[in-house]
C-alpha cells in the first residue's frame, strides 16, 4: 500500500471538491479519486454536437449554498449566475399559458386568469412556504444530531430544535403539513386552479420517482425552494459556461490549495482493517494508505458495491439493502436550428428564459408516475425544458439554440425483464413527442442530441438507479435518518469512513452543504475545528 495521505474522497463531483477545499484550507493532505476524465461528478459541461455545448446533468443553480461561494471565493475566479425573468413557464392544453414568478404582484395577475381567490391566497402561501423554508437554510449547514450519542445528541437536537419551537401555532402546522403530507393535499388546501396547483407541484415531482398524491411528496417541492440566487430567495439561474464551469472553478481552487485531484482512478474497493477503514483500491490494483476515506459516491454505491458485507455491522448492512434510490429521471440534451415555437406563445420572449414546464396538471403528473409504474415510462411524460443558449451564447454557434430536457417518471428497472439499453431511443420519441404537441416544428429543429436514461445515468454518473439525489428524499430519509438512523452525521459505520455526498443532509441538488458539514466533522474529529469555520 503506498502514497498515505490525511484525507482521501472518492468522487471529485462538487461535495467532494467542497470538502477537500475545507480540509486543505486547514491544513490537511488531501487527494481525490475521479473515475472519469473530467472533475464535476454529475455537474458536468460537454459538447454533445459539433459546437453545441450543455450542461450534461444536473442542469440549472439555485441551492449552492452562499457560505460556500464566499469562502471559496468562486466570483472571483469566474463563477456568474444569470436569474431566470421569471420562473416557469407552463403551457396549458387549452392553448393557455401560466407564468410563475417575476415578482408577487405579476404572479397574481397570471392567476386571476385561472383563479381570482387563488391570487388573493398566495401572499399568505408565500409566507408559509417562506416560514419554513427559512427554517430548513438554518438547518442545511447543520451537522445533524446523530443518534446514539447520548448527551451530544440531546444537546444537538435541542439546539437545531430551538428554532422550530420559536415558530407560531400555524407556523408549526405549515411545517408539519409540508413534511408529511403530499403535494396534491397540501396544495389542494391552498388553492382551487389546476393549472395553479400544477406550477407549484411540479417541485415535487423533481427527482422523486413518485406521484404528487404520495404522502411526504410536499417535502419535496420545499427542498426545492429553499435556495437562492444572488442573494435573490427562491430564485433560479444559469451558471454561465454550464454547470461544468462552477467545478472547474472548484476544481482550480482546491489545486491550488495543494490537492491532488487523480483522473480516471476508479475506487473498486474500500479497505478496511481492525475495523478501520485505511484506503482504497483501484480498480488497476493499485492501493492507497489514508488516514481516512470520504466517500462523494451514494450510499447504495459505497456500502453495496465498494464494501465487503463482512466489514459493516450487520444490522447496518440489512437496513442499507433497505434504502430506497431511483429518481426515476431521464435526461436529455438536444441542439436546435432555431427556438422552439409555442402555440400559446409562439414568439421569442422571456418564457424561453424560464423553466419551461410541460404538465399542465397534478392529474397529469399522477398519470405519469401510475404509466412509469405500470409500463416503464409515460406515454405523457413530465418534461422541464431549458434553454441556457438565450442567456449564454458560448453554448451553441449564432442564430442556434441547445435546450436541456429533465424528464420525469421513467422506471429505474423496466417491467418484464426489459432493458434501458433496448428502450432508450423509444422513450426519447415519446419525451420529443410530448414537446412536440405544445411546440410544433421542435422534432424537425433538432440537430443533435443526446440521451440519458436511468440506467445510462448510473453508468455514466455512478448514480444508483439513475437517482440524483443519491436517495429518495422521503422522510425515513432525511436530517438524522440520512442515510441511517445512527449514521445522520457523515460518519459511516466503521472508523476512519466518513460520507459527503448527497446522500447525506440535506440531500441531492447542488448545494455544497454535505461537503461543507462532512469538512466540519472531520476536523473535529482530528481537534482541527476552530471557531473562524462559521
Amino acid at each position: 500500500m503506498t502514497k498515505s495521505c490525511d484525507a482521501l474522497i472518492i468522487g471529485a463531483g462538487h461535495n467532494g471538491l467542497v470538502c477537500a477545499f475545507y480540509l486543505a484550507r486547514a491544513g490537511l493532505k488531501v487527494r481525490m479519486l475521479e473515475t472519469r476524465d473530467v472533475v464535476g461528478g454529475a455537474a458536468v459541461t460537454e459538447e454533445f454536437a459539433p459546437g453545441f455545448r450543455n450542461s450534461v446533468a444536473s442542469y440549472t443553480v439555485s441551492l449552492l449554498q452562499p457560505k460556500v461561494i464566499a469562502d471559496m471565493k468562486l466570483a472571483d475566479h469566474g463563477y456568474r449566475v444569470i436569474e431566470r425573468p421569471i420562473s416557469n413557464f407552463l403551457p396549458q392544453e387549452d392553448g393557455g399559458y401560466l407564468k410563475l414568478g417575476g415578482g408577487l404582484e405579476r404572479t397574481q395577475a397570471e392567476f386571476r386568469k385561472f383563479s381570482a381567490r387563488d391570487a388573493e391566497a398566495l401572499p399568505a402561501y408565500y409566507d408559509a412556504l417562506e416560514n419554513v423554508a427559512e427554517l430548513l437554510r438554518d438547518l442545511a449547514l447543520r451537522v445533524p444530531p446523530n443518534v446514539g450519542e447520548g448527551l451530544r445528541t440531546l444537546i444537538d437536537g435541542a439546539r437545531q430544535g430551538r428554532r422550530f419551537a420559536t415558530l407560531s401555532l400555524e407556523q408549526q402546522r405549515d411545517v408539519l403539513d409540508l413534511f408529511t403530507k403530499s403535494a396534491s393535499a397540501m396544495l389542494g388546501s391552498w388553492f382551487e386552479s389546476e393549472a395553479v396547483k400544477a406550477a407549484f407541484g411540479f417541485d415535487a415531482v423533481v427527482g422523486n420517482y413518485a406521484s404528487p398524491d404520495t404522502p411526504g411528496s410536499a417535502y419535496v417541492l420545499l427542498h426545492h425552494v429553499f435556495g437562492e440566487v444572488n442573494g435573490k430567495k427562491g430564485a433560479w439561474g444559469h451558471s454561465v459556461g454550464g454547470m461544468g464551469r462552477i467545478t472547474e472553478i472548484m476544481a482550480k481552487v482546491c489545486r491550488d490549495m495543494g490537492v491532488e485531484i487523480s483522473l480516471e482512478s476508479p475506487v473498486a474497493k474500500v479497505l478496511v482493517d481492525g475495523g478501520k477503514a485505511v484506503g482504497v483500491k483501484l480498480a488497476s490494483g493499485e492501493e492507497i494508505a489514508a488516514a481516512r476515506v470520504i466517500a462523494n459516491v451514494g450510499p447504495k454505491l459505497l456500502y453495496e458495491r465498494m464494501m465487503d458485507a463482512s466489514d459493516l455491522p450487520a444490522d447496518f448492512a440489512r437496513r442499507m439493502k433497505g434504502f430506497k434510490a431511483g429518481s426515476g429521471t431521464f435526461r436529455m440534451n438536444v441542439a436546435l436550428s432555431e427556438l422552439p415555437k409555442f402555440t400559446c406563445l409562439p414568439e421569442p420572449g422571456e418564457h424561453h428564459r424560464s423553466g419551461i414546464i410541460l404538465a399542465p396538471t397534478l392529474d397529469y403528473m399522477d398519470r405519469a408516475f401510475l404509466d412509469a409504474k405500470r409500463d416503464g415510462w409515460s406515454k405523457e411524460p413530465i418534461v422541464e425544458m431549458l434553454i441556457p443558449s438565450t442567456v449564454d451564447d458560448s453554448l451553441a454557434p449564432p442564430g442556434a439554440h441547445v435546450a436541456s430536457l429533465f424528464c420525469q417518471q421513467f422506471a429505474p428497472e423496466l417491467p418484464d425483464g426489459r432493458d434501458w439499453d433496448d428502450e432508450e431511443e423509444a422513450a426519447a420519441d415519446t419525451i420529443i413527442d410530448t414537446v412536440e404537441k405544445y411546440a410544433p416544428g421542435f422534432r424537425a429543429s433538432i440537430v443533435g442530441q443526446t440521451r440519458l436514461s436511468p440506467k445510462g445515468l448510473e453508468r455514466k454518473f455512478g448514480l444508483a438507479g439513475g437517482d440524483i439525489m443519491h436517495g429518495n428524499m422521503s422522510l425515513d430519509q432525511l436530517w438524522s435518518a440520512r442515510p441511517i438512523l445512527g449514521n445522520g452525521g457523515y460518519r459511516g459505520p466503521v472508523k476512519g469512513l466518513y460520507m459527503c455526498g448527497a446522500g447525506t443532509h440535506p440531500g441531492g441538488g447542488v448545494t455544497g452543504a454535505p461537503g461543507h458539514n462532512a469538512a466540519e466533522v472531520i476536523l473535529r474529529d482530528r481537534g482541527l475545528f476552530a471557531p473562524r469555520w462559521r
